[in-house]
């Protein structure tokens, strides 16, 4: 494949009556799309899922227009628009994660390629991601998800579908399948191995594992993937900061950037020591672009909380469009007597049925706890803050009661 060219001639932009909130909503859910997609593309080392990320970029872009625009329109007097600057920040910082999103693809697209060894680190701290077609024969055509019911059965949830030009970024249980719908399915790679050929009509072919390599390499690739989870959870905790306006977890945003920067100087310097001893040191330039991008993605994350830092406040269109994103992000504190009371939490998942990610823990006699560690347990009093879908955030908060 030849290099490929992201750019196309920029989609022209009018003003359209529509609601911030709206607009919000759709770009925090395609910015979290986008980290998952652009880290899955370079895993599998998938064009098709590159692709997608480049298209998805293209569209927070026009987002991005149209949300300023609203946002202009929207302050009337010098008080409106004190409120609303950071709300401007808040839209800045999700086209941030799209760009990072993008150059990350580009190591596909433009074949610019990575040490098998950072293939092999990755393949342990991502989860399967896959995109797939719904065949014309398939029996999930025309029935919704909640009939299908692939999260209770295999584990596999559908994040997104794209119908022609138009994505569904929030599949609910009443979205229904289509023949030709392009699905991105996420899961143990067990349950998308299941899944994957009745919705396709095709075998499901998983990556054979990579040995990681050693010494200075080694090194370096294990500090890109702690990057790329401090900067995931920097931009959960952004999001979280904002719906509770919580200046802690603000602060926590903060520490994670400053973690990432300091982590990105010892994998440059790491990635340095290991050129001079490559057989092929250019193999390495997909290794300097993913660290540069992981990094944009913890600055983006700061940005978002700078309203709560600067104590101005969190805009309420804001709060109601972290609120009603596809993948909520919950606190719940853990009343005595909980069926969660003295529950180990293993890789940052309680050891339940439910899909929630625990991102950290307040406790009265500790303070934040954040990505605890695997021999932590849940104890009475506990404020946990967690990611997961509506019905499973329901289910968390009922056994913490």
């Amino acid at each position: 494949m030849g290099r490929f060219d992201g750019r196309r001639p920029p989609e022209r932009v009018s003003y359209e009556p529509a609601s911030v909130k709206d607009l919000l909503v759709e770009m925090k859910d395609t910015a979290e799309l986008l980290i998952d997609l652009s880290y899955s593309a370079v895993l599998h080392g998938s064009p098709s899922v590159a692709r997608e990320v480049v298209e998805l970029e293209h569209r927070m872009d026009v987002l991005q227009m149209r949300a300023r625009m609203s946002l202009m329109l929207a302050a009337r007097n010098p008080k409106e628009a004190e409120t609303l600057a950071p709300v401007l920040g808040v839209v800045g910082a999700a086209d941030k994660v799209s760009d990072a999103a993008g150059d990350i693809a580009k190591i596909v697209l433009e074949e610019i390629g990575l040490p098998d060894a950072m293939r092999g680190a990755l393949t342990e701290g991502v989860e399967t991601l896959v995109r797939g077609t719904v065949a014309d024969d398939s029996p999930y055509h025309g029935r919704t998800l909640k009939d299908i019911d692939l999260e209770s059965v295999t584990g596999v949830r559908v994040i997104a579908i794209r119908r022609d030009d138009d994505w569904i970024l929030n599949p609910g249980p009443k979205t229904r399948l289509k023949r030709g719908d392009v699905t991105l399915l996420r899961g143990p790679e067990t349950g998308v191995a299941e899944a994957y050929p009745t919705l396709a009509g095709e075998p499901f072919e998983a990556d054979d594992p990579v040995e990681p390599a050693i010494d200075d390499l080694e090194r370096a690739v294990d500090s890109i993937v702690l990057m790329k989870n401090l900067s995931e959870l920097a931009v959960d905790l952004a999001y979280g900061s904002v719906l509770f306006d919580n200046e802690e977890l603000a602060e926590e945003v903060s520490n994670l950037e400053i973690e990432v920067d300091a982590l990105q100087s010892r994998f440059e310097a790491w990635t340095l020591r290991a050129a001079k001893e490559a057989d092929d040191p250019v193999a390495l330039r997909g290794l300097i672009h993913l660290g540069v991008a992981t990094e944009e993605i913890s600055d983006a994350a700061l940005e978002i909380t700078e309203g709560v830092l600067r104590d101005i406040g969190v805009h309420p269109v804001v709060e109601m469009a972290v609120r009603e994103s596809d993948e909520i992000i919950a606190r719940t504190r853990v009343a005595p007597g909980s069926d969660l009371v003295g529950t180990p939490i293993e890789a940052g998942i309680p050891a339940t049925e439910i899909a929630t990610s625990v991102l950290a823990i307040r406790r009265p006699d500790e303070g934040w706890l954040v990505g605890p560690d695997l021999d932590t347990t849940i104890r009475a009093g506990d404020v946990i803050i967690a990611k997961g879908t509506r019905t499973s955030a329901a289910e968390f908060a009922e056994l913490a009661s």
